[in-house]
């Protein structure tokens, strides 16, 4: 599952690999939560691809009620296809999100929770799979996503089972330009990075709280933190479901 995660680079780091000449300047973020607008890109019927701020739960267009994106964060690769909330995005509505690093919870001594920052070694920035939709039967059109998730690699399957599907090189390209009615070839890039790619640092418990969006964030912590103060943040309900 994929709860939280970072997007502090440089945006001339970011805008290179997405592609782009440049994208707007953007303020370090070290806590990106749920239901919070979150970078992503997409392609868009012009045929070029732009930039777009949705908001990280997806609404399926269908949902009477927008509140269901808070359970729509995550979408399994070995069901997105498939799903009702998740299908028709997967052949059509495809994204990938900004992001340099990523937040997971292990279980240490006493039961207490530990969290980790998952990154690649040169902290370069990334891009989650995505999918994106358009919610219309509100005040106001809402447009959200979901994060794709997968198995976790061996190395990092002892912090948690799943991991956010990364993307890169020929896989991202194939992912935002692949035409709808070849969709279904795209579950071959919906696989984790290979072992060594990322590496997974102890951080303190201040990224338990949402309103904590600093540096502080990634202070070191010894694995055997005895400091818990905030509970680790509570996952979807859904969340085995969807993430």
């Amino acid at each position: 599952m994929c709860g939280r995660f970072t997007l502090k680079g440089p945006p001339n780091q970011i805008a290179e690999m997405l592609g782009l000449a440049t994208v707007p300047n953007l303020a370090p973020r070290y806590n990106i939560a749920p239901t919070q607008d979150v970078l992503a890109l997409r392609p868009e019927a012009d045929g070029d691809r732009h930039l777009a701020w949705l908001r990280w739960g997806l609404i399926p267009f269908w949902a009477k009620d927008a509140g269901i994106g808070a359970r729509m964060i995550n979408a399994r690769a070995d069901t997105v296809a498939e799903k009702p909330a998740f299908r028709q995005a997967y052949r059509s509505r495809r994204c990938v999100i900004a992001a340099d690093g990523f937040y997971e919870w292990k279980t240490v001594a006493k039961g207490r929770k530990q969290p980790f920052h998952i990154h690649r070694a040169d902290e370069a920035p990334f891009v989650f799979a995505g999918l994106w939709e358009r919610w219309e039967k509100g005040a106001e059109p809402v447009e959200s996503c979901t994060i794709i998730t997968t198995d976790a690699p061996a190395d990092l399957a002892p912090i948690h089972h799943r991991v956010p599907v990364i993307l890169d090189g020929d896989a991202l390209q194939a992912w935002l330009d692949t035409p709808e009615e070849e969709a279904d070839g795209l579950r071959d890039l919906l696989t984790p990075l290979p072992e060594g790619t990322l590496v997974a640092d102890p951080v303190t418990t201040t990224v338990n709280k949402v309103s904590n969006d600093g540096p502080e964030c990634l202070e070191p912590a010894p694995l055997e933190e005895a400091d818990a103060e905030e509970p680790a943040p509570k996952k979807a309900s859904q969340g085995d479901l969807f993430g």
